[in-house]
């Protein structure tokens, strides 16, 4: 590509407008198209992809200019951060700490994703500028651009540059694999304490996580330091060589997956300490007696109907009764799948005995079972945890993943400013989004009495979210007629 450049501050501005335009697309169909038109296409795409990915970068780092610190809560007030959760200090200096929750909800993603696409901006403009005014210009891929910030974004600017310059480039020559070792080489050779300080973040951020793969599998990863990761890899690989060589006939990887389970859940003579697990499972009635195909979840992770089968086989729990040290909750819905009552087995034994209390007709139709009765006090009741955690399943934050177990039961309409403690007004809510919703200005909350949540940003935008399970509602409105459309039709 010919480089232009400008004799003045303004005519280089005016030359990277040009350059960050997206170039003229006329489109024809793609079957017209030979082998190099298909190649100069994909190039182009190429290069109005790292536009695209420069200008929103920009318009991440002017929403940070727009979200000041000067509302958050200060050290030592309710609801500051506290030293003792995994991030303590403040992701962008100066900004508020529930910005990247913002981007999140104008992206429509979820809030680590936003966070990363947000120190990967406040990189490229305060380490990175050749990068980032290369990104503009089409003339470095977002990959590249990103592998850089990834592995400069813990050194100091002038350390930064001064490996940006050696290899921004050629970096258009290099796999982003090799990229990022030549500048995790230069780095170390310049300055070995920004490698240091980057690994100790990156054990305090380190977790165990778990994630929905295929057809009711899912991966556990975790985090840890590489000699640690090797040594458990090294384990689990041996047992897993001794088990075949015991004549062990699956697989290697699946004996080694066996492994790993079975250590971590840790058979009968281990000699460690007893832990209790709770595992929820969810699932429809009738694909547990084999007359649909309706599956389900385990704690989240979707499954079969099957598979759920296999599960209460497991269990002992396939005659719908409560699994030694276990217990079942029935959780009754409409046709849409609005929840309308949670009841224990002991509890719907009681209730069938007893009937309804009005009339002694065994015909008669009166609800006897319905949503938990609202509360004067502030906390809920153990009926109405039961509820809305049956409900909700998750943080009903849009895009947040975090699953009941590490949820607060939240007040929709606070209960300091009127909010009633009921099923209609509680929700469950990760620590994290509880707090925002408590002290972030600007965020507005409204829940429908089928569970649904509407939440608005400052900026604006409002996502909305079902329970799990919940169907939209069928529209009442009439389809337009076509006669009063207009032409061209």
């Amino acid at each position: 590509m010919q480089r232009l450049a400008g004799t003045s501050v303004v005519e280089g501005l005016l030359i990277d407008w040009v350059y960050a335009q997206p170039e003229p697309r006329a489109l024809p169909p793609v079957e017209w198209l030979d082998d190099v038109q298909v190649a100069a296409e994909l190039a182009r795409i190429q290069r109005d992809r790292a536009r695209e990915t420069a200008r929103e970068a920009e318009l991440i780092l002017r929403l940070a200019e727009l979200r000041p610190d000067v509302d958050d809560p200060a050290p030592g007030a309710p609801g500051a951060r506290r030293r003792s959760w995994r991030k303590t200090d403040p992701e962008f200096a100066g900004v508020s700490e529930f910005f990247p929750d913002e981007v999140a909800h104008a992206i429509n993603l979820g809030r680590g994703t936003a966070a990363f696409r947000a120190r990967r901006a406040f990189t490229w403009r305060d380490n990175l500028p050749a990068t980032f005014a290369a990104l503009r210009r089409g003339q470095i891929d977002e990959r590249r651009a990103g592998v850089l910030a990834d592995a400069l974004q813990s050194t100091t600017p002038e350390l930064a540059q001064a490996v940006e310059a050696l290899l921004l480039p050629e970096a258009g020559e290099s796999s982003p694999a090799r990229l990022r070792d030549r500048a995790l080489e230069l780095l170390a050779e310049l300055d070995a304490t920004a490698v240091d300080q980057r690994r100790a973040e990156a054990q305090r951020a380190a977790d165990v996580r778990t994630y929905p793969t295929a057809d009711g599998m899912a991966a556990l990863t975790a985090e840890m330091s590489a000699e640690d990761a090797a040594a458990c890899y090294a384990v689990i690989d041996q047992l897993a060589a001794n088990a075949k060589a015991d004549g062990d006939e699956r697989p290697i990887g699946q004996i080694r997956s066996a492994i790993h389970s079975m250590l971590v859940l840790r058979p009968a003579d281990h000699g460690l300490g007893g832990v209790a697990v709770q595992l929820t499972v969810n699932a429809a009635l009738d694909g547990l007696e084999g007359v649909s195909d309706r599956g389900g979840d385990v704690a989240g992770l979707v499954i079969t109907a099957e598979h759920l089968r296999e599960l209460l086989r497991r269990v002992e729990a396939l005659g719908l009764t409560a699994p030694a040290g276990g217990s079942l909750t029935f959780a009754l819905t409409d046709d849409r799948g609005q929840l309308l009552a949670t009841v224990t087995t002991a509890e719907l034994e009681r209730l069938a005995a007893k009937g309804c209390p009005q009339h002694s007709d065994a015909g008669c139709d009166c609800p006897v079972l319905g949503m938990p009765a609202h509360t004067d006090r502030y906390e809920p009741g153990a009926g109405q945890r039961r509820f809305v955690t049956t409900r909700d399943r998750r943080c009903r934050m849009p895009n947040c993943g975090q699953r009941v177990g590490l949820a607060d039961l939240d007040h929709v309409v606070a209960h300091a400013d009127g909010g009633r403690t009921t099923c209609t007004n509680l929700c469950c809510a990760c620590r994290s989004h509880h707090r925002l919703k408590t002290f972030a200005r600007g965020w507005a909350f409204r829940m429908d009495t089928d569970g649904t949540l509407h939440v608005t940003s400052p900026s604006g935008i409002t996502r909305t979210t079902r329970p799990p399970g919940l169907r939209p509602r069928e529209s009442t409105a009439s389809p337009p007629d076509p006669g009063d459309d207009l032409p061209p039709f």
